[in-house]
């Protein structure tokens, strides 16, 4: 094997799990530390700096960096990432002096951005600083887009959303068009401005098309739509029993939505099994905490009405059968159909893009399903003034995927603006800076003990179920998250080898608790993890290798078992272990400003 490259900022990114999920690279071990330490505005910043909207995803957050945390391998739960971000947005003092300045002084170029979601937003907060005039255009009254409209109000305050947008919008450098829907995305382009960004969602919820539909319709409702509703106080009430259609995040948030309206029945209904539920764990054991049952395997075949109302809906019971390839299908179980009476029904079966004001003569190019063709790194349209981002260039995903759409777009308008190659793009930076502070002695604590997850406190269902803005989930008190904070353990404090050191004395392998170093011949790839002191089986992660040691043998570290407890460093009699602090400098439109400053 070749030796590794800790030159490539990728190399020691990828050994930070939680960081190398997060789309929008968040430097997770980092902020945890700073949380710790009591330093809260220090952490609020590094997130603001690569995820946009701390207090929001704190509370919101799809979370793809816990399924990748070291702890959750040894563990039951990974450490508590999302909810220790909230503990920064919610204990941090004022900030607004330490964004990012914005220049009184323009570079002369327009940028149009539709939809005042999370990619638009991050677009706008990306290029406002670099002298662009950003305008936002959204048919609603107030920024957030599918944040505001369809987050319930008792999992995101209103009060967490008009801060984070007025971090972005209230500053200068972006002037808002709220309560102006864009009707033709031709007129936006002859209206001169230098770039478009369209970041409008998936706005469109899909229906059911089953007998009766029509005739029952004025009880059916479209989920995204009936949040929407319920969030703006246009729907205050709904009908005793509830069937809530659909296994996402979005059914879990009507059938909670419905339960505090006054939905005393209300059940979910799944055509999947519970596993493959889109829904996030969390989302489906709150909605099961409060009494809502999820029944799965039913396929819907008739809605029952009576006069034009709604009485009920009618299930086909299915069973899940797999070809050779794996493929699922569904397919009748032969058990009599499953009958559930109903006051109304809320869809929630998936969304679907939606552009009926871009002309399709323009020059657009879309593909059979109409989504727009892109460039999947530039998001880059066929017309090149014309950009993509969230759930507008790919589909529906979530808040974090548009936060780092809005990234990388942004980086490509500005690029395109200077009239240069949007695919040129800019290069990631990395620091690694050591964490010595005596012989043997580091900068963190590198205490590794087992420690289960810390729950997150609620409020009693009998309050929370009466109020529909009350939020439900309290956070952790600052006890609590110096304690889950402990947990983390420090994968961003890389353990680095200097060969030229080494006296191959072995001591580091011997006091290894997981025997991630092995000190032998080198060899192909495949056979080498094979003979190591305990195989490395995780071919995802690739092993550290570092030559130049006198007896022509090769130092192996199994990436993926490391503890980062320093434990080498610390036994290290020459001082060729060093454990280091790896900060990535993750590419963006604005050049690279430091993301902490004294509080």
């Amino acid at each position: 094997m070749k030796p590794t490259d800790i030159r490539n900022p990728d190399t020691f990114h990828k050994v930070v799990d939680c960081q190398w999920a997060c789309p929008a690279h968040t430097p997770v071990p980092d902020y945890i530390r700073l949380i710790a330490a009591g330093r809260y505005g220090d952490a609020y910043m590094v997130n603001w700096h690569s995820n946009v909207f701390p207090g929001i995803l704190g509370r919101t957050c799809d979370r793809p960096c816990e399924p990748a945390c070291r702890r959750g391998r040894v563990e039951e739960e990974p450490v508590a990432i999302c909810r220790l971000k909230r503990v920064a947005a919610d204990n941090k003092a004022d900030i607004r002096a330490r964004l990012t300045p914005i220049p009184s002084q323009k570079n002369g170029k327009r940028v149009a951005c539709i939809g005042a979601g999370p990619a638009s937003l991050t677009v706008a907060r990306d290029l406002a600083p670099l002298g662009y005039e950003v305008h936002v255009f959204d048919g609603e009254k107030q920024g957030g887009g599918f944040i505001r409209s369809q987050i319930p109000r008792f999992r995101l305050p209103a009060e967490v959303i008009d801060e984070e947008v007025g971090y972005i919008t209230d500053r200068g450098g972006v002037v808002t068009h709220y309560g102006q829907r864009v009707e033709s995305l031709r007129a936006l382009l002859d209206a001169g401005y230098d770039a478009v960004f369209v970041g409008s969602g998936a706005p469109r919820g899909r229906d059911l098309d089953v007998p009766g539909r029509k005739e029952a319709a004025a009880n059916i409702h479209i989920g995204i739509d009936w949040l929407s509703s319920v969030s703006f106080g246009h729907v205050k009430e709904v009908g005793r029993r509830v069937i809530v259609l659909g296994g996402g995040n979005t059914a879990m948030d009507c059938c909670r939505s419905a339960r505090r309206l006054g939905g005393e029945q209300v059940t979910v209904v799944v055509r999947s099994g519970f596993e493959e539920m889109k829904a996030s764990p969390w989302e489906k054991e709150d909605a099961m905490r409060e009494g809502i049952p999820i029944l799965n395997y039913l396929v819907p075949k008739q809605v029952l009405h009576e006069a034009g109302r709604l009485t009920g809906m009618v299930f086909e019971t299915v069973r899940a059968e797999y070809d050779a390839k794996g493929r699922r299908q569904l397919v009748p179980s032969g058990e009599p159909d499953v009958t559930i009476e109903a006051d109304e029904v809320l869809v929630a079966i998936g969304q679907e893009n939606a552009f009926p004001w871009i002309e399709r003569d323009i020059g657009l190019e879309f593909d059979r399903w109409g989504l727009p063709v892109l460039d999947a790194v530039t998001h880059q349209s066929s017309i090149p003034d014309v950009f993509f981002g969230g759930d507008a260039a790919f589909g529906p995903k979530n808040i974090i995927w548009a936060v780092a759409h809005g990234h990388a777009a942004a980086i490509s308008i500005d690029l395109h603006c200077r009239g240069e190659d949007v695919r040129n793009r800019p290069p990631q930076g990395m620091q690694l800076i050591s964490q010595k502070m005596g012989i043997h002695e580091w900068s963190y604590d590198n205490d590794v003990s087992l420690d289960l997850r810390y729950k997150v406190p609620h409020a009693a269902e009998e309050v929370a179920l009466r109020d529909i803005t009350l939020e439900v989930e309290l956070g952790y008190d600052r006890e609590l998250a110096f304690k889950e904070a402990q947990r983390c353990l420090n994968c961003d404090v890389q353990t680095v080898f200097s060969a030229n050191l080494c006296i191959e004395c072995d001591a580091c392998v011997d006091i290894c608790p997981t025997d991630c170093i092995t000190f032998t011949p080198n060899g192909e790839e495949q056979e080498l993890r094979g003979r190591l002191k305990a195989p490395a089986l995780n071919l995802d992660q690739p092993l550290y290798v570092a030559d130049g040691l006198k007896t022509g043998r090769v130092m192996v570290k199994d990436e993926d078992v490391c503890l980062h407890c320093g434990m080498c460093a610390e036994r290290c009699p020459t001082g060729a272990w060093d454990m280091q602090q790896f900060l990535l400098e993750a590419a963006k439109a604005p050049r690279p400003t430091p993301a902490l400053a004294a509080e």
